[in-house]
C-alpha cells in the first residue's frame, strides 16, 4: 500500500524523519519497500494566471500568452498545450527556476517570438506521467505563491508491503493507529459527523445469502453534479498514493476507501430496477464490467443485483450498465462487509485484482460500515451537492464475526521473549493496540477487536507485545540447547534406506509435482475418484495425484525426447485418495515407485542391448522388500490393474494385504506419455515395506549340509511360487534352503503339463545328517505336493 506520509502525520505526527519513521514500521512488521518524493526536484516555480492568449502567428501548434506572476509585470510566454486558456491558474517556472533533471529555464525565442519563462505539466514537475496539458490549479490558487510551499510538496509517498494478516493497516486509520501505539501518541481522526437525511427515498435490501455478507448498507443520494471539480487537495492524496483522479465519485470512494480502509461502491440510481439483493449468481449469468468486458458467472460468485438482473460483482468489481456516468444525477451509495471465504479467489478467476478485493479478500472491520457510508456522504454532498437519504442496513447478527477471547500467560511470555517485561507495560501496550484486557493470576484475559481477523492463539499476542515492546529492546542470549538421545526402533526401515536400496539398482530419484493432468490420471486410474482444485496453478495441474505414475511417465517421455533412450527413474511422495473416514476427507499416504524403459545395461560389445523386462523389474522391487528381511512373507498375484499389460502385471501382498503392484506399462499409454519401447512400473506403499523383522542371533552349523534336486510335474498354469510356499509350510525337518533352478515346457510332456525343479539344502545344528535323515524329508516334502497339486515325482 502507498500513502502520502504528510497525509498520515495530519492523523499522527511522531518526532521522527522519514527514515526513522519508515524503520519503525518495518521493525513492527508493516515492512516498508520504499520512500519516494511526491514531486521532482525544483524551484522558481510559481501560481500564475493567463491573462491573454492567442495563436502564434508562425506556429499552428504554439500559442503566445501573457502570464500574471503577482510581480507586477505580465510575462510573455510561449506555450503548446492544447488546454491554456485565458483566465487559467497555471504553475509558471520563472526564467532563473530549475526544474527537474536539472533544467534551468533561461529567455527564449520561440519562432521569433520572446518567451520570459515556461508553463508546466505535471510530468515536467516530477509530479506523475500526466504530459497531455499544463496544470489547471484551482481559480482560488493565489497568484506570485511558490507551488511547491503551496501544494506541500515536501512530502514523499511510502510503499509498505503489508503481510496477509495485517489487513487492519490497509488505511490511514489503521497506519495511524499502530503509530500511535508505538510512540505512544494520540491519534487525531478526522471527525466523520451523521448526515442528517433531507429526503426520504430509500431503497429495499434483500441478503439472499448472509454468510456471505451479514451486513450491507445502502444510501440514496439525489441532485448529485457528476461534472464538479474534485478538489486539488483529494487529488493530491490520491496521487501520492498512486491512485488516479476518474471523477468526483469515484474519487471520494477512493479517498474513503485509502483512508478508512473500507471499499465502497456507487451505483447509478436510475440503472436499479426494485430491491437491492446480495445473491450468489445464477449459472452462466452474464455481466459486462465497468472495464466493458463480459464475464460468465457461476453459482459460487457472490453478485449485488437488482430484481432482474446482476449489477456487480461483489466485493470486487463492478457492474458497466449500472456504474456512474456523466449524465448520473442520482446515486445509490454502498458500504457492505464480505465474508473473506466469499471472496478469496474471485478476482484472480476473472483476471482481476482490486483495490477492493485486495481487502475484502483479507478482511476488513465488521463494525466500520456506518462510519464509511457517513464520511463518503459527508464528501459527496460538500463536491458534489445534492440531498442524502436515510441509510438503509440489512444485516444478519449470526454471521456477523464476534469478538475473540485470548488468554496470554506471564510465564509463556518470558519463556518465549525471553526478556522480562513489567505486567503493567503489557497491559497498557495491549490496551494501546485495542484490546481490551484484564490481568489476574498471572496471566491477561484479552478481547480481541472486530478488525484484528489475526488475533487467535496467545503466540499471536506474543508477538503483538514483542513487536511494540521492540526486538532491539530484546537482549541477545546464546540458546541453550541440551542433547537428548532419541529412541530408534531396530523395526524401523528408514526412508532413507529404502532410497538407497534403490539407487544402487541404478535408478535416478526424480521430484514431480503432487498437481497433475486430470486428463492422464483418469486414464490410469479409471476406478478411481481424484481431488480437483478449485483454484489450479493451470489446467494440466489441476487434480491432486493418486499415485506416482503419472509424474514418473511423464518425467520419462520428457527425457526420452531430449536423447535419454534409458531411463532408472524413481519417486518418493505422498499419494491423495479421498477418504470420507480420513482427516478433511482425504487420506495421504507415502509411496514410493519407478519406471523403467530402454536397456537393462549400458551397451556394451560383450554384454549386448537387451531391454528390461518384467522378471528384472520383479527383481528390483524384491530386492527393496528385502529391506524388511521378511520376502517370504509377500506373494505376487497376477493383476488386473487397467495400467498394466494384462497378463504382465502383478499385485503385491504382504500377508493378504495389499501393498502395490509391478508390471508392464499398458501399451494404449505410450503415445499419451511420449514412451518410446516398453515401460516397466512399480509402486509400494512405504508404511507397509518400513518394519522389518528384528533379527535373532542362532549358532551357526558346524556340520557339512546337504542338497537334494527334485523335479515335478505339474499343471502349466500352476505358479512356482505356490508350489515353493507350500514346501515352506510342510516345515520339513532340517531344510535350511530352497530354490527353483529349472522350469521345462516342451517335448516328452504333455501341453498342458510343466517340470518344475527344485533345490533343497538341508542341514542340521547338531550333527551330520545320515541318508535316512535326508530322505525322510525329501519324502515327506514329495507326499505334500502329490497331495496338494496332484504334482508327479519326474525320473528322468
Amino acid at each position: 500500500m502507498k500513502f502520502s506520509e504528510k497525509w498520515l502525520r495530519d492523523w499522527v505526527n511522531p518526532a521522527l524523519t522519514s527514515e526513522q519513521l519508515a524503520e519503525q514500521l518495518s521493525m513492527a512488521g508493516l515492512e516498508v519497500d520504499g520512500l519516494e518524493p511526491v514531486a521532482g526536484a525544483f524551484s522558481g516555480v510559481v501560481v500564475g494566471e493567463v491573462v491573454t492568449c492567442g495563436r502564434h502567428p508562425d506556429a499552428d501548434k504554439l500559442q503566445v500568452t501573457t502570464v500574471d506572476v503577482g510581480t507586477g509585470e505580465l510575462l510573455d510566454i510561449v506555450c503548446g498545450a492544447p488546454n491554456c486558456r485565458a483566465g487559467l491558474k497555471v504553475a509558471v517556472a520563472t526564467v532563473g527556476a530549475v526544474l527537474p533533471g536539472d533544467f534551468k529555464i533561461k529567455k527564449t525565442k520561440l519562432r521569433g517570438h520572446p518567451s520570459h519563462g515556461m508553463l508546466c505539466s505535471f510530468s515536467e514537475l516530477g509530479m506523475g506521467d500526466d504530459h497531455d496539458g499544463i496544470v489547471e490549479l484551482p481559480t482560488d490558487a493565489p497568484v506570485g505563491t511558490d507551488l511547491r510551499e503551496w501544494l506541500d510538496l515536501d512530502d514523499v509517498t511510502v510503499d509498505v508491503d503489508l503481510t496477509p494478516n495485517r489487513a487492519d493497516c490497509l488505511g490511514i486509520r489503521g497506519l495511524a493507529r499502530e503509530v500511535g501505539v508505538l510512540n505512544n501518541l494520540d491519534v487525531n481522526a478526522p471527525e466523520v459527523k451523521s448526515v442528517a437525511p433531507s429526503i426520504r427515498d430509500t431503497l429495499a435490501i434483500e441478503l439472499e445469502a448472509p454468510e456471505a455478507c451479514p451486513r450491507y448498507l445502502g444510501r440514496i443520494v439525489k441532485g448529485v453534479d457528476v461534472t464538479a471539480k474534485t478538489p486539488l487537495w483529494m487529488k493530491e492524496k490520491l496521487r501520492r498514493s498512486g491512485v488516479r483522479s476518474i471523477d468526483p465519485v469515484v474519487d471520494i470512494t477512493n479517498y474513503v476507501l485509502l483512508e478508512l480502509g473500507h471499499p465502497m461502491h456507487a451505483f447509478d440510481l436510475a440503472a436499479i430496477e426494485g430491491k437491492v439483493s446480495v445473491r450468489y449468481a445464477h449459472p452462466d449469468e452474464k455481466l459486462t464490467l465497468l472495464d466493458g468486458e463480459e464475464v460468465s458467472l457461476q453459482n459460487d460468485v457472490l453478485v449485488i443485483a437488482d430484481a432482474q438482473k446482476a449489477m456487480a460483482i461483489a466485493g470486487i468489481f463492478g457492474g458497466q450498465d449500472s456504474g456512474v456516468t456523466a449524465a448520473t444525477r442520482d446515486v445509490f451509495l454502498e458500504s457492505a462487509f464480505f465474508s473473506p471465504a466469499a471472496i478469496t479467489g474471485k478476482a484472480r478467476r476473472f483476471g482481476l485484482h482490486t483495490d477492493a478485493s485486495h481487502r475484502y479478500e483479507r478482511g476488513v472491520d465488521p463494525e466500520l460500515q456506518r462510519t464509511a457510508m457517513e464520511r463518503a456522504t459527508q464528501l459527496l454532498l460538500e463536491i458534489c451537492g445534492g440531498d442524502a437519504g436515510p441509510i438503509t442496513e440489512a444485516k444478519s447478527e449470526d454471521h456477523i464475526p464476534t469478538f475473540t477471547i485470548v488468554t496470554l500467560r506471564a510465564s509463556r511470555l518470558l519463556k518465549v521473549l525471553g526478556a522480562e517485561i513489567a505486567p503493567q507495560q503489557v497491559t497498557e501496550i495491549l490496551q494501546r493496540l485495542g484490546f481490551s484486557t484484564k490481568f489476574s493470576d498471572e496471566q491477561w484475559t484479552v478481547k480481541v477487536p472486530a478488525y484484528r481477523f489475526d488475533i487467535a492463539i496467545e503466540e499471536d499476542l506474543i508477538e503483538e507485545v514483542a513487536r511494540v515492546y521492540g526486538y532491539n529492546n530484546i537482549a541477545s542470549a546464546a540458546p541453550l540447547a541440551r542433547l537428548r538421545m532419541y529412541r530408534n526402533s531396530e523395526a524401523k526401515v528408514s526412508l532413507r534406506t529404502l532410497q538407497q536400496r534403490v539407487l544402487a539398482l541404478g535408478y535416478q530419484e526424480v521430484i514431480t509435482y503432487s498437481f497433475v493432468d486430470p486428463k492422464h490420471q483418469a486414464l490410469l486410474y479409471p476406478n478411481h475418484t481424484a481431488l480437483n482444485l478449485p483454484h489450479p496453478i493451470s489446467v494440466d495441474m489441476s487434480s491432486m495425484r493418486l499415485g506416482l505414475l503419472p509424474g514418473l511417465l511423464t518425467a520419462a517421455g520428457y527425457n526420452q525426447k531430449r536423447q535419454q533412450p534409458a531411463i532408472r527413474f524413481f519417486e518418493t511422495g505422498l499419494r491423495f485418495t479421498p477418504n470420507s473416514d480420513a482427516e478433511n476427507g482425504i487420506l495421504q499416504e507415502p509411496v514410493i515407485g519407478g519406471v523403467a524403459v530402454g536397456s537393462e545395461v549400458p551397451e556394451h560389445w560383450k554384454l549386448g542391448n537387451a531391454a528390461v523386462d518384467f522378471y528384472q523389474v520383479k527383481g528390483h522391487v524384491e530386492n527393496l522388500l528385502a529391506a524388511n528381511g521378511a520376502t517370504n512373507e509377500y506373494s505376487f498375484v497376477a493383476s488386473s490393474n487397467p495400467a498394466l499389460h494384462p497378463g504382465q502385471g502383478a499385485d503385491i501382498y504382504h500377508n493378504d494385504r495389499y501393498v502395490g503392484f509391478c508390471g508392464a506399462l499398458h501399451p494404449q499409454f505410450d503415445k499419451t506419455f511420449g514412451i518410446k519401447g516398453r515401460a516397466f512400473v512399480w509402486e509400494l506403499s512405504v508404511e507397509a515395506i518400513s518394519t522389518r523383522a528384528i533379527p535373532r542371533a542362532t549358532s551357526i552349523s558346524r556340520y557339512p549340509s546337504i542338497r537334494r534336486d527334485i523335479a515335478f510335474v505339474v499343471e502349466r498354469s500352476l505358479a512356482a511360487g505356490d508350489v515353493l510356499n507350500s514346501i515352506e509350510k510342510v516345515g520339513a525337518n532340517h531344510i535350511v534352503e530352497l530354490h527353483l533352478f529349472d522350469v521345462y515346457q516342451g517335448d516328452n510332456l504333455p501341453s498342458d503339463k510343466q517340470s518344475l525343479a527344485i533345490a533343497l539344502t538341508l542341514q542340521a545344528a547338531d550333527r551330520t545328517l545320515t541318508d535316512e535323515d535326508v530322505n525322510a524329508s525329501v519324502n515327506q516334502v514329495v507326499t505334500a505336493l502329490e497331495t496338494e497339486f496332484n504334482a508327479v515325482l519326474r525320473d528322468s
